[in-house]
Protein backbone atom coordinates (compact mmCIF):
# COMPACT_ATOMS: atom_id res chain seq x y z
CA UNK A 1 0.00 0.00 0.00
CA UNK A 2 1.14 3.12 -1.07
CA UNK A 3 1.61 6.26 1.05
CA UNK A 4 -0.49 8.46 -0.63
CA UNK A 5 0.58 11.68 1.21
CA UNK A 6 4.25 11.57 -0.07
CA UNK A 7 4.74 12.67 -3.57
CA UNK A 8 6.33 9.28 -5.29
CA UNK A 9 8.78 11.40 -7.09
CA UNK A 10 11.02 14.11 -5.66
CA UNK A 11 10.48 16.55 -8.38
CA UNK A 12 10.37 20.23 -7.27
CA UNK A 13 9.02 23.15 -9.03
CA UNK A 14 10.66 26.45 -9.01
CA UNK A 15 8.12 28.64 -10.03
CA UNK A 16 5.14 27.61 -7.32
CA UNK A 17 7.75 27.63 -4.92
CA UNK A 18 8.71 31.08 -5.16
CA UNK A 19 5.21 31.89 -5.60
CA UNK A 20 4.06 31.02 -2.54
CA UNK A 21 6.85 32.14 -1.13
CA UNK A 22 7.09 35.79 -2.01
CA UNK A 23 3.21 35.71 -0.63
CA UNK A 24 3.90 34.04 2.90
CA UNK A 25 2.88 35.06 6.05
CA UNK A 26 5.62 36.75 8.67
CA UNK A 27 6.48 34.48 11.80
CA UNK A 28 4.92 37.02 13.74
CA UNK A 29 1.59 36.72 11.96
CA UNK A 30 2.17 32.57 12.38
CA UNK A 31 2.37 33.19 15.52
CA UNK A 32 -0.44 35.62 16.32
CA UNK A 33 -2.60 33.27 14.12
CA UNK A 34 -1.99 30.16 15.82
CA UNK A 35 -2.74 32.15 19.22
CA UNK A 36 -5.96 33.10 17.93
CA UNK A 37 -7.32 29.26 16.90
CA UNK A 38 -4.95 28.11 20.55
CA UNK A 39 -8.01 30.48 22.43
CA UNK A 40 -10.33 28.71 19.84
CA UNK A 41 -9.21 24.88 20.99
CA UNK A 42 -11.55 24.89 24.25
CA UNK A 43 -15.26 24.38 24.39
CA UNK A 44 -16.12 26.77 26.75
CA UNK A 45 -14.78 29.49 25.52
CA UNK A 46 -16.31 28.58 21.94
CA UNK A 47 -19.64 28.46 24.24
CA UNK A 48 -18.87 32.04 25.20
CA UNK A 49 -18.08 33.33 21.90
CA UNK A 50 -21.25 31.76 20.71
CA UNK A 51 -23.86 33.80 22.76
CA UNK A 52 -21.78 37.04 22.49
CA UNK A 53 -22.56 36.62 19.10
CA UNK A 54 -25.77 36.59 19.31
CA UNK A 55 -25.87 39.58 22.26
CA UNK A 56 -23.82 41.43 24.39
CA UNK A 57 -24.20 39.61 28.34
CA UNK A 58 -22.51 40.20 31.52
CA UNK A 59 -21.02 37.78 33.23
CA UNK A 60 -23.04 36.63 35.13
CA UNK A 61 -25.90 35.81 32.28
CA UNK A 62 -22.98 34.22 30.52
CA UNK A 63 -22.11 31.49 33.26
CA UNK A 64 -26.13 31.27 33.35
CA UNK A 65 -26.23 30.43 30.08
CA UNK A 66 -23.25 27.90 29.63
CA UNK A 67 -23.41 26.40 32.88
CA UNK A 68 -20.48 27.36 34.61
CA UNK A 69 -19.43 28.92 37.64
CA UNK A 70 -18.85 33.10 37.15
CA UNK A 71 -15.25 32.52 38.25
CA UNK A 72 -15.00 29.78 35.16
CA UNK A 73 -16.35 32.72 32.64
CA UNK A 74 -13.96 35.61 34.11
CA UNK A 75 -11.33 33.13 33.71
CA UNK A 76 -12.08 32.26 29.98
CA UNK A 77 -13.10 36.06 29.32
CA UNK A 78 -9.54 37.12 30.45
CA UNK A 79 -7.83 34.75 27.82
CA UNK A 80 -10.10 36.03 24.74
CA UNK A 81 -9.82 39.75 25.91
CA UNK A 82 -5.87 38.92 25.78
CA UNK A 83 -6.50 37.53 22.61
CA UNK A 84 -8.55 40.60 21.56
CA UNK A 85 -11.57 38.56 20.84
CA UNK A 86 -14.22 40.05 23.46
CA UNK A 87 -14.23 43.50 25.00
CA UNK A 88 -16.02 45.08 27.49
CA UNK A 89 -17.67 47.80 29.27
CA UNK A 90 -18.53 48.34 32.94
CA UNK A 91 -22.21 49.51 33.81
CA UNK A 92 -22.65 50.24 37.34
CA UNK A 93 -21.66 47.06 39.12
CA UNK A 94 -22.19 44.91 36.05
CA UNK A 95 -19.76 43.74 33.23
CA UNK A 96 -20.60 42.98 29.55
CA UNK A 97 -18.97 41.61 27.55
CA UNK A 98 -19.48 41.47 23.35
CA UNK A 99 -17.27 40.68 20.58
CA UNK A 100 -14.26 42.86 19.58
CA UNK A 101 -15.25 43.48 16.20
CA UNK A 102 -16.66 42.10 13.06
CA UNK A 103 -13.62 40.25 11.99
CA UNK A 104 -14.18 38.01 15.04
CA UNK A 105 -17.86 37.35 13.82
CA UNK A 106 -16.53 36.60 10.33
CA UNK A 107 -14.03 33.82 11.71
CA UNK A 108 -16.24 31.97 14.25
CA UNK A 109 -19.54 32.07 11.72
CA UNK A 110 -17.12 30.83 8.90
CA UNK A 111 -15.65 28.02 11.11
CA UNK A 112 -19.52 27.35 11.72
CA UNK A 113 -20.24 27.31 8.66
CA UNK A 114 -17.45 25.22 7.86
CA UNK A 115 -18.55 22.28 10.31
CA UNK A 116 -21.99 22.39 9.65
CA UNK A 117 -21.10 21.53 5.93
CA UNK A 118 -21.52 18.25 4.69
Amino acid sequence: MKNCDLCEENIIHPESIESVKSKMISDSETLSLSEIFKALCDTTRVKILYALSINELCVCDIAEIIGVSQSAVSHQLRVLRTMRLVKYRKEGKSVYYSLNDQHVVDLFNQGLEHIRHN
